[in-house]
């Protein structure tokens, strides 16, 4: 019938599910719900996503869930409805024992963002539980000259429920001899006594067999019985007597072993062996506690043979029986509570009960790592705990509920500084000394796309020889990129810049042309490569950006500047210009080309019988494409060999008499001349100039005839002039003389002033001058890319060149 009553009941209270309070507490955001103990699984406790504030549905996406917890909550979060419901049996005996109020506290997740959210869930009792005795029969020994109102202790029974439920009343079966009392002292606990109401007679009733039964103040009430079996002894009439009933005792739990707990003493007012008094101990609450104590039989000392543990039990109900030697013996009870005192004795514990890893090295500040829970089993200051965070790292800890944490961005990340943390979190409690506790975290960043690919330098200098094969390796750059993966990943390419204005491409007016026509860069290796073979002569120096990107997303670049000078290579031979339209000096007559009927590659010129020596008879004029000392050019008489009546300046190209002329050298001279450069192989040209001997009237005649009239459309002078003739030609010459000088004054006046003020021409070039200086047997001469300035010979084409001789002979 109990049982049934009692299943009734947890019918009854499933069905009577109370919501206390789902609403925020004003303090920390808590909810608080209410279910009665054995509710069916599937009973709804709450709805704790409308209780939190969520949406319909919201509570799926964002993944409403409980955090596990150290024990067993047996509630849990429904997916679908956000409804908190139970999941399987809920015994609040089992969770709480004796505690009252029974609360678990749960911790709730929701993601998107990371929030936590405390609930508590109080497990109210009811009454499933019967008294239960100690053991079903109980022996008792009673002597017959006991006298009424004698009071005999007896063992209650427990009841593992809580409140009215747990509160026992006894009922005796039927007896005339015998009622049960129940007695309050200073103890914790009620004491039950069987009185004797009539002088017994063992003679008329030797045994006496009563059913001692046990209610509860539950609704239906529960029961339990205990069989008292009574038997009525002779003789020996004094009981020993305790001095005290009831001895308090306060122990540490750090107590050792053969700790005394206290003395007890019992008199007995016999004489002889019916006052001798041997001690036991009858029982202990809990009875788990049975092993943790031990008693002298003779001097009533009570000893620890076991240890305490303040977080297991905290009170500790000894009854102590003393009895004596005669038959049968008579004992007196008395009880010893033992209250055990906390020590630190316990560590801190840290859980972490979620990570969210790794970190973005963007993320903000106040970005949720992780959650953790601390906790101690000590109580009062030992229980109290302090957390941080060690070392110092761009962490902290925010304390969300007692005993939760929330790890925290307190700074900036930086990926490329530090890819990883070892973060610890350390917890101290209050006690002295302090005990303490760590739990260590690794917490990765990832990376983000916050650095630009950079060059090793701003600005590259590369030096290329012209007539370079197509796809020649030219230089290889390379920029850093510090971030990882794709991010770091760097393509090149080329992406401004082109032919300086300056070069002689765009001065013949080819304009402007990219570089990307001339190189181009390997997107993965950086390499710079020739689209096809340069010419110095059309590019001297090419300036262009070489842009490096990433593949992160958005991409970042970086920029270059890169420098090319082309080199010259001895790639082009002399070549002759056409002859000049005057003399170079006085008494000389130009070379000039031949008149109709002579060979087209044959100059013309006329020297008088009787020209001393060194007189200039002619010039050779030529020029050299290529620069420097491969367009330094040296002229040799190649034939006639030996001692002729002409030499030619090394590096003048002068023609001049190398003797006095006579009649002996014939009418006319026929010279070869080779016009060389320096370059390494040397190139050459070949000049023919053929030079008529003629009188000194004649020569004078042709000097002036050529003057006023083109070369190209006249034949050579070849007629008889008279001394009158010869006055005037004479007179002409002195006249054109001091022309030729006075232009030559005014020319060198101009040039000076031009290069003292006029500005300097831009050139395209790097941050320092690029120079090459050569050196031969005859001299020295250096070359300057950054400031050039343009020579010109004769009438021919200017040439960016700047020649600096100092003979080593005369």
């Amino acid at each position: 019938a109990a049982t049934a009553a009692g299943m009734g009941e947890r019918c009854c209270a499933a069905v009577r599910v109370l919501v206390l309070q789902a609403a925020w507490a004003l303090a920390g955001g808590q909810v608080r719900y209410s279910v009665p103990e054995e509710a069916k699984a599937g009973t709804v406790v709450g709805r704790l996503a409308q209780d939190l504030g969520l949406e319909a549905g919201e509570a799926e996406a964002r993944r409403l869930r409980l955090v596990a917890q150290g024990r067993r909550a047996s509630v849990e979060v429904s997916g679908a409805s956000g409804a908190l419901l139970v999941s399987s049996r809920l015994d609040r005996e089992e969770l709480c024992a004796k505690s009252a109020p029974c609360a678990l506290r749960l911790e709730v997740l929701v993601e998107r963002p990371l929030r936590v959210f405390h609930v508590e869930l109080e497990v109210t009792d009811i009454n499933d539980n019967a008294p239960i005795f100690p053991a079903a029969r109980k022996n008792l020994s009673l002597p017959e000259n006991s006298p009424p109102g004698s009071r005999f202790p007896l063992e209650g029974a427990s009841d593992a429920d809580i409140g009215a439920n747990a509160q026992l009343s006894y009922t005796l079966g039927h007896s005339e001899h015998f009622r049960i009392a129940e007695g309050n002292s200073n103890s914790r606990s009620k004491s039950l006594f069987l009185v004797l109401t009539k002088p017994l007679d063992r003679e008329t009733i030797p045994v006496h067999r009563l059913v001692l039964t046990a209610s509860d103040g539950g609704r239906p009430s529960l029961t339990g019985t205990v069989e008292l079996l009574i038997s009525v002894l002779d003789v020996n009439d004094n009981a020993p007597q305790f001095n005290q009933s009831v001895y308090n005792v306060v122990l540490p739990e750090d107590a050792l072993e053969g700790t005394l707990v206290v003395r007890v003493n019992a008199t007995d007012l016999d004489l002889g062996i019916y006052g001798e008094v041997v001690y036991e101990i009858d029982t202990v609450v809990p009875p788990s506690a049975l092993d943790v104590f031990s008693i002298n039989a003779n001097t009533g000392e009570i000893r620890l043979k076991g240890t305490l543990d303040f977080e297991a039990i905290t009170l500790y109900d000894l009854h102590v029986k003393a009895k004596d030697k005669g038959t049968p013996p008579l004992s007196g009870h008395c009880n010893v509570e033992l209250e055990v005192l906390d020590v630190n004795d316990n560590a801190p514990e840290v859980w972490v009960t979620s990570l969210s890893v790794p970190v973005a090295e963007d993320a903000s500040v106040g970005t949720v790592v992780a959650l953790l829970s601390v906790s101690d089993r000590d109580s009062g200051e030992n229980g109290r705990v302090r957390c941080w965070v060690w070392p110092a790292s761009p962490f902290g800890l925010e304390a969300t509920f007692a005993g939760s944490y929330s790890l925290v961005l307190r700074e900036a990340l930086d990926r490329e500084r530090v890819s990883e943390y070892e973060v610890e979190v350390r917890a101290e409690d209050g006690g002295a000394p302090a005990l303490r506790a760590r739990r260590g975290l690794r917490v990765p960043v990832s990376d983000v796309n916050d650095n630009a690919p950079a060059f090793a330098q701003a600005v590259y200098t590369v030096l290329a020889r012209e007539n370079n094969a197509a796809g020649a390796e030219l230089a290889r750059l390379w920029a850093r990129d510090p971030d990882e993966a794709g991010n770091g990943r760097v393509s090149y390419s080329v992406w401004e810049g082109g032919v300086a204005a300056g070069s002689s491409s765009a001065a013949a007016g080819g304009g402007w042309r990219p570089a990307s026509s001339y190189v181009s860069v390997d997107a993965e290796s950086g390499r710079v490569w020739a689209l096809q073979p340069l010419d110095y002569e059309e590019l001297q120096v090419l300036q262009f950006e070489v842009r490096a990107v990433d593949a992160g997303e958005p991409p970042l670049c970086g920029n270059a500047t890169v420098q090319l000078f082309v080199l010259d290579e001895n790639d082009n031979a002399p070549a002759l210009l056409p002859p000049a339209g005057s003399a170079p000096e006085a008494g000389a007559v130009a070379a000039e080309a031949a008149a109709a009927g002579s060979d087209s590659g044959t100059l013309w010129a006329w020297a008088a019988w009787g020209a001393p020596a060194g007189q200039v008879v002619a010039k050779i004029r030529a020029v050299d494409a290529d620069s420097g000392y491969n367009a330094w050019l040296r002229y040799e008489l190649w034939e006639p060999r030996g001692k002729g009546p002409f030499r030619v300046g090394l590096y003048s190209g002068e023609v001049s008499t190398a003797r006095p002329l006579d009649e002996a050298d014939g009418p006319r001279q026929r010279l070869l001349i080779v016009v060389r450069d320096h370059g390494e192989p040397a190139r050459s040209a070949t000049a023919t100039l053929s030079v008529s001997l003629v009188e000194a009237a004649e020569a004078a005649l042709a000097a002036a005839a050529g003057s006023s009239a083109s070369s190209s459309s006249r034949a050579a002078l070849g007629v008889e002039m008279g001394p009158g003739a010869a006055s005037a030609a004479t007179n002409v010459w002195l006249v054109v003389a001091i022309c030729a000088v006075s232009s030559l004054f005014l020319l060198a006046v101009v040039l000076y002033g031009a290069s003292r003020w006029a500005p300097r021409a831009a050139v395209l070039s790097g941050p320092g001058p690029t120079t090459l200086v050569c050196a031969s047997e005859v001299g020295s001469w250096s070359y300057s890319q950054r400031h050039s300035r343009s020579l010109c010979v004769a009438d021919g084409a200017g040439k960016s060149d700047l020649m600096v001789f100092s003979p080593n002979f005369p």
